[in-house]
């Protein structure tokens, strides 16, 4: 007789977890090692192909989700558009159009272009002899392409932000290990003592203890970032480090919620398959996306104004 054969062990929630940050500190360390690697030709080239590739595979995940819940969308000219708006945020802030210097001038494009693109998908359903559900087509399309290309477009925006001596790694630099701090003090302090459910219909895990945790550690984390670089971030003081540190951990909490809700109501555990055992890019960036126009914000607006 043949030995029957054993369900698979569960993988626990703290595998889960460390797979999730060695794979984001592994994803993050290629973009981070292209930007601070002293050849402009890496830096700016291999930052923005990386840049593309995350933000096109996030819409192939998103899109994937929103057909999981049996919604239309228009998929391949929501990808195609997320592609085109990351690499012409790219040929602003680098200067190829010959516009570079002023953060208004690359907003300008981008609102241009998401106003474009709603022209567009309106025409597509005109020509549409099928799909009867326009406004849904269209809300999910647009969405998708604000949710990850567009969010994940900040980062460019501060990596070449004008006027600050080409430090703007700097900024990248900081607030993604200050959002990662937050995922890892929300996941310790939740796990020892985490006893009060946040939103359990949305994410059973989460907990105000650990929403504690990410506040505090991620604070930590931008109080010793800011005062080692000090001379490399322009503006940033102690009082600024605190501000940041409770919004980006607070705004990170928020940003997991979100990709939970999305994948909640899909029905699946993961975004999507590009880590097997991990899940997928939106998995990794979830936490990020926010903090990202959140970050350029407060450095264009506050840490830099005249």
């Amino acid at each position: 007789m043949s030995e029957p054969v054993s369900a698979p062990q569960p993988v626990s929630k703290a595998k889960v977890f460390a797979r999730r940050l060695s794979s984001t500190l592994v994803l993050w360390g290629i973009v981070l090692g292209a930007m601070f690697s002293g050849s402009k030709l890496i830096s700016d080239y291999v930052f923005a192909a990386f840049m593309v590739s995350l933000a096109c595979v996030g819409l192939i995940e998103f899109y994937g989700l929103v057909e999981k819940r049996a919604m239309i969308c228009f998929k391949k000219w929501g990808i195609a558009a997320g592609v085109l708006l990351m690499i012409g945020t790219f040929l602003h802030v680098t200067g190829h159009l010959g516009i570079h210097g002023s953060p208004a001038r690359v907003n300008d494009f981008e609102t241009s272009f998401l106003i474009v693109f709603v022209l567009g998908l309106c025409v597509l359903q005109f020509l549409s002899k099928t799909n009867t559900a326009g406004i849904l087509a269209i809300s999910t399309t647009l969405f998708g392409l604000m949710y990850v290309p567009w969010l994940l477009n900040f980062i460019q925006k501060i990596n070449f932000f004008p006027g600050i001596n080409d430090n703007g790694k700097f900024y990248v630099l900081y607030f993604i290990l200050v959002t990662k701090f937050s995922d890892s003090g929300a996941y310790a302090v939740g796990s020892i003592i985490g006893k009060h459910k946040m939103i359990p219909r949305i994410s059973p895990a989460k907990t105000w203890e650990g929403f504690g945790g990410a506040i505090v550690v991620a604070t930590g984390a931008s109080l010793v970032f800011s005062q080692c670089f000090a001379d490399k971030m322009p503006g940033m003081t102690p009082l600024h480090a605190v501000i940041l540190g409770v919004i980006l951990s607070s705004t990170a909490v928020i940003g997991d919620l979100i990709e939970s809700l999305f994948k909640r109501e899909a029905g699946v555990k993961d975004s999507g398959n590009f880590f097997p055992g991990i899940g997928g890019i939106l998995d990794l960036l979830d936490s990020l996306l926010f903090n990202a126009p959140i970050m350029y914000l407060y450095l264009r607006h506050v840490l830099t104004h005249p």
